[in-house]
């Protein structure tokens, strides 16, 4: 569905400055942004995947991967095509790659008055804008999540971070929580395999944190590309410098897309990167997509907090927000 996009201003020639993400793309008339989905139609900039699914799932939370943010619960999880980032490590690279500069595919659609009736009828606590990312489908996701917040179900973006203080601004009223990819410490990792640059995604992280968004952050480690000591200590004590309560998912990279002759990350590698988040004096350190290391434990009494099995809560030991062992506050939303 076309409609006309937020975040933009007219210029000369039907020229349109788009500032919703961190690009600031420079469009000119018939011609597409960066994420190949909002496009210059003689001076109107238009979004044009407004309500066109191409993913609506229930999913658990912990798929996210949100760990303090309603645990146990299922988040109705929806997507549109496009990205404004190209990684070649993409996992969702069929859909994330797919725009409507290179395709003639249209989704399915689903209108934000069905995404919440969907998210009610299902049980669902959170509507996550995931899978791709949200900030290209951003009218989509604002309305919808706007019919969500007046239905008492929380916000969750699953976004790379790059998106302009405006954008998140505008979205604040209505965003409860993100996980935020945080991909590399190093800009040339960004500029050669995301076709992006880092310092947005960082000063994304801290204003949302800032403007009381929860807040978790994921980093795929990629053997030989992001993986070095030096590398994980700089992202920790980032993270530490934002708070020390910011979960940090460490999620380990399987081969995919254009990065097929990769291999997978060893659980050494994992590990060695956990050790450094907690050595930076974060409090919650995650590993993803490996059978070890979901489990929640209290930052003061060490004692288990949450038992995972897989994206499955067996155990819960968190009683209004506080550890039920020494009652130790835990850094999150819990109710």
């Amino acid at each position: 569905m076309i409609k006309e996009a937020m975040l933009y201003e007219k210029l000369s020639d039907n020229r349109v400055h788009c500032y919703l993400c961190a690009h600031h793309c420079k469009i000119k008339p018939s011609q597409y942004g960066i994420c190949g989905v909002r496009q210059n139609n003689q001076g109107l900039l238009n979004t044009l995947v407004f309500a066109e699914s191409v993913a609506a799932h229930v999913d658990p939370i912990e798929k996210k991967p949100l760990y303090h943010f309603l645990p146990g619960t299922s988040s109705y999880s929806i997507a549109t095509m496009g990205c404004n980032f190209k990684c070649g490590f993409c996992q969702n690279w069929q859909i994330s790659q797919t725009t409507k500069r290179n395709s003639n595919y249209h989704g399915k659609e689903l209108l934000p008055e069905e995404v919440v009736r969907q998210a009610k009828l299902t049980g669902s606590k959170s509507i996550s804008y995931t899978y791709t990312e949200p900030t290209i489908f951003f009218e989509y996701a604002y309305e919808t999540a706007r019919l969500a917040k007046a239905q008492n179900i929380y916000n969750i973006f699953v976004t790379n971070g790059y998106m302009t203080k405006e954008a998140i601004d505008t979205i604040k009223p209505f965003l409860d929580g993100a996980n935020i990819d945080l991909k590399s410490f190093n800009p040339n990792y960004y500029l050669k395999n995301c076709k992006a640059k880092l310092e947005p995604v960082l000063e994304a992280i801290k204003y949302m944190k800032s403007l009381g968004i929860w807040i978790e952050v994921t980093t795929l480690v990629i053997p030989g590309e992001n993986d070095s000591k030096q590398e994980f200590a700089q992202i920790a004590s980032f993270i530490a410098g934002v708070d020390k309560g910011i979960p940090w998912h460490i999620s380990r990279f399987h081969p995919d897309y254009e990065f097929n002759q990769y291999q997978p990350t060893s659980k050494e590698t994992l590990e060695l990167a956990s050790d450094l988040g907690k050595k930076a004096g974060l409090r919650y350190v995650y590993l993803g997509n490996t059978t070890d290391g979901s489990d929640s434990f209290c930052y003061k009494c060490k004692k288990r907090l949450i038992c995972r099995d897989y994206f499955s809560i067996t155990e819960n030991n968190i009683k209004d927000s506080h550890c039920n062992f020494c009652k130790a506050e835990v850094d999150g939303i819990f109710s």
